[in-house]
């Protein structure tokens, strides 16, 4: 797959399709672009360009761990740089989960590089404001506390980036114990800072200033609810909501492979509201 240089790192990514409008979707959690690959060649059939990449410091992507932003900003401020090298803004944004939230923020920080936003499975929630900080930094200051850097590289996340990128174990080898668990602690706080909120990440002002195009679909799962969905449209004006024909589990976590039999439908609602906007 290609590799762009993006604000100083190697970011892997990959565009499927050979013409139409640009749609940049981003993968929830901290997983790589893999498991949209589907998603996004059923949208390139209907005449989009689907532009996918793996995140910094996820898949096959450079790794720089440092907190002066939530990840979800400095990943959102990424793909406005990926965009630009590749000519392709203004685009569609969308994603699902903690991908829905970099969409938004990307709206919010770059609005004239977003067309419309298509958003996946909004996170919120008492449940996800509990799960997630654990989740995504928790374990990780707990590994290096107890084992050092070693012990970081052993944890199922590291194991799969190191599997995608083998220098990455030597990145994160050549840490500082105490620095990785510093910036974990600080990427923490960011975090926690925004988890309370309907809509986990983005305040209510910031979901009002919105005035860009925006579909949502609603998840179903305890970290997804369907009501982190209606908060959303009700907080974005002239937002258009869509719902699935699912219904909510009493489950942590339903993974969005799981999700598989909605993909045409999915694709149906997303390529008819771009048409649309």
């Amino acid at each position: 797959m290609p590799i762009a240089t993006v604000r100083g790192l190697e970011i892997n990514y990959e565009i499927i399709g050979d013409d139409g409008p640009f749609v940049a979707l981003f993968t929830g959690g901290r997983r790589g672009y893999a498991e949209f690959v589907p998603l996004g060649r059923r949208i390139a059939a209907e005449g989009f360009r689907v532009l996918l990449h793996d995140r910094r410091n996820t898949g096959a992507s450079g790794m720089l761990i440092e907190a002066r932003e939530t990840e979800e900003t400095t990943w959102a401020d990424d793909l406005a740089d990926l965009l630009d090298q590749l000519d392709a803004a203004p685009a569609y944004i969308g994603g699902s989960s903690s991908g829905a939230r970099t969409a938004m923020l990307f709206c919010l920080r770059h609005p004239e590089a977003a067309r419309a936003l298509l958003l996946l499975r909004v996170t919120g929630g008492a449940f996800a404001a509990g799960r997630l900080p654990e989740n995504y930094y928790g374990r990780f200051i707990r590994a290096a506390e107890k084992g050092g850097m070693a012990a970081v590289c052993e944890t199922d996340a590291y194991q799969e980036r190191i599997a995608a990128r083998a220098e990455n174990r030597d990145i994160l080898m050549n840490m500082d114990p105490a620095k990785f668990i510093q910036v974990m602690k600080d990427l923490l706080a960011l975090f926690v800072a925004g988890a309370d909120l309907p809509v986990m990440g983005v305040t209510e002002q910031e979901l009002g200033s919105i005035t860009t195009p925006t579909l949502i679909i609603p998840g179903n799962d305890n970290t997804h609810s369907s009501a982190s969905g209606q908060a959303a449209h009700d907080m974005i004006p002239g937002s258009e909501l869509h719902q699935l024909p699912v219904t909510d589990q009493d489950l942590p976590l339903i993974p969005f492979e799981e999700w598989a039999e909605h993909e045409p439908e999915i694709c149906a609602a997303f390529t008819d509201f771009m048409r649309r906007h």
